[in-house]
């Protein structure tokens, strides 16, 4: 892959031969004054907003064009940029947008489903990538992006920016080097607050100022089922892949690192239902997804309900909400965060911190904690290794490599997959189910307890116990199973079809 140029290294023969592999606007800039990178944020009513607030940070980078279906949307970002004095270019359609000579490379926040499509036309355009977690809505997809990058040459960022937290590398690399010895399983956790999204008795219309069309994209034909077009799609199927793959993403790839950043795992079992409310939302908000790797497991717990009825608080395990717990034969790493790490031994004493010191109480408890200070190293911003990444032209550069990107996004959908694939059972049944399988068990007991202190009567309002699915990793495709096959892919919405040839 060519690298983007500065004037001051484009002389003699390396401005013909080199400059020639860029794209016409790289090569323009690179003989010009102005050889910023030429970005364009496309969807930008949520998670958006940061890429727009990071990239206007940074140096060598210039927003010139916002991509929104929603003119609203889209009309007040240009506003509000044209107020910070930045001039930009509004688009509706993505289409448009990458048959634009002014754009180097976009950043894509749109809702999941259209991902993968968006970045895929994006390698065909010449245009490198930042793509939101998770970086598909379905397994075969999200390969199909990793296919395309390499096909294209271009350099994709896959947004979990976790992959830039310089403590969690350093914590990755310090149990790598075995002071807790061998690794026993990995936790993933997301429990985080999700309020029921109501129940519609109607049709809603669709807002005069949104371009549905272009919204569903990829998606079937259909009409608003829910109150909020926006965000709330996270909790359908057609669009989202629930909590798993919409912040569990994040965790899920923390904990994939921790296990050696391995391919899919070879079986998969998911139990959980969406429970404590009836609402349009069709994920669960309460799961447990094993995922059986050898000899660690990595096992995954979504809970959307507080800590008990009425609470305000979330459960916590080994300290965390919203992190990752590392279980070890010499104690655990706990990752709370995108960047930070903490070690305890086997008696759940802090031993080490990584990243950002914690604040002690009295300087013997400082005393007793080694602190690896890993703020200082040029890691912290997901979004400058992109840009970093885009100018060398070496996808080595990257943190996030969409390959990464794709598995982990993918373990969110095998455990979804499972779980769509199951019947309802009693906690009793469930329990014999997984007998087999003791660490999943014990995540399935607390779930119980939880669900129970949230006066979830589960003799009326049964869980799911998913299928037990066999996986061959290499082909990414489960064994002896076609209807679950079925759900690697889907049917597209012509002419918004992920293409077979990238």
């Amino acid at each position: 892959m060519q690298p983007i140029h500065r004037r001051r290294f484009l002389q003699g023969s390396l401005l013909s031969a080199a400059s020639l592999a860029l794209p016409a606007r790289l090569r323009a800039a690179s003989e010009g004054a102005n050889s910023d990178i030429r970005i364009a944020v496309v969807g930008f009513n949520g998670r958006g907003q940061d890429h727009i607030g990071n990239y206007l940070k940074l140096p060598g980078v210039r927003i010139v064009a916002l991509c929104d279906v929603d003119q609203k949307v889209l009309d007040k970002g240009v506003a509000q940029l044209k107020e910070k004095g930045h001039e930009v270019t509004p688009f509706r359609d993505i289409r448009k947008l990458l048959e634009s000579k002014e754009v180097d490379a976009i950043s894509i926040a749109t809702p999941n489903h259209w991902h993968s499509l968006g970045a895929i036309w994006g390698c065909q355009a010449g245009k490198h990538v930042y793509v939101e977690k998770p970086v598909s809505h379905n397994v075969w997809e999200g390969r199909q992006l990793v296919r395309a990058a390499a096909a294209h040459k271009r350099i994709v960022q896959m947004g979990v920016q976790s992959r830039s937290g310089a403590g969690i590398a350093a914590a990755l690399q310090w149990a790598k080097e075995g002071h807790l010895g061998k690794l026993l399983r990995v936790h993933g956790l997301c429990y985080k607050r999700r309020p029921s999204i109501d129940k519609v008795a109607e049709v809603q219309p669709v807002p005069d100022h949104i371009d549905y069309d272009l919204w569903l994209g990829p998606a079937p034909q259909a009409t608003i089922s829910r109150k909020k077009l926006h965000y709330d799609w996270h909790w359908l199927w057609a669009y989202g892949n629930g909590d798993l793959g919409n912040q569990g993403i994040h965790q899920m790839d923390i904990a994939r690192r921790f296990l050696g950043d391995p391919a899919l795992a070879p079986a998969v079992l998911s139990v959980g239902g969406r429970l404590g409310y009836t609402d349009d939302g069709e994920t669960p908000n309460s799961l447990v997804v094993f995922q059986d790797y050898k000899p660690a497991p990595l096992i995954f717990e979504v809970r959307g309900l507080p800590s008990a009825t009425n609470s305000k608080e979330m459960d916590k395990y080994h300290g965390a909400s919203v992190g990752v717990v590392a279980h070890y034969e010499g104690g655990t790493i706990v990752c709370p965060n995108y960047s930070d790490a903490l070690a305890y031994d086997k008696n759940d004493q802090l031993i080490v911190a990584f990243g950002k010191p914690p604040t002690f109480k009295t300087p013997e408890d400082a005393a007793k904690v080694k602190v690896i200070d890993a703020t200082n190293q040029d890691q912290q911003n997901h979004y400058a290794n992109f840009l970093r990444a885009v100018r060398s032209g070496k996808e080595s550069d990257l943190n996030g490599k969409i390959l990464d990107g794709h598995i982990s996004s993918a373990l969110c959908h095998t455990g979804n997959i499972s779980y769509r694939l199951g019947k309802k059972l009693s906690p009793e049944a469930s329990r014999e189910k997984l007998k087999g399988t003791p660490q999943a068990l014990e995540s399935f007991e607390r779930m119980l307890t939880h669900l129970g202190a949230n006066d979830v009567d589960l003799s009326k309002d049964q869980l799911v116990m998913g299928e037990f699915l066999k996986m061959d990793p290499k082909t990414e495709k489960f064994i002896g199973n076609k209807t679950a096959d079925a759900l690697l892919t889907r049917e597209y919405r012509a002419p918004f079809v992920v293409p077979a040839q990238v």
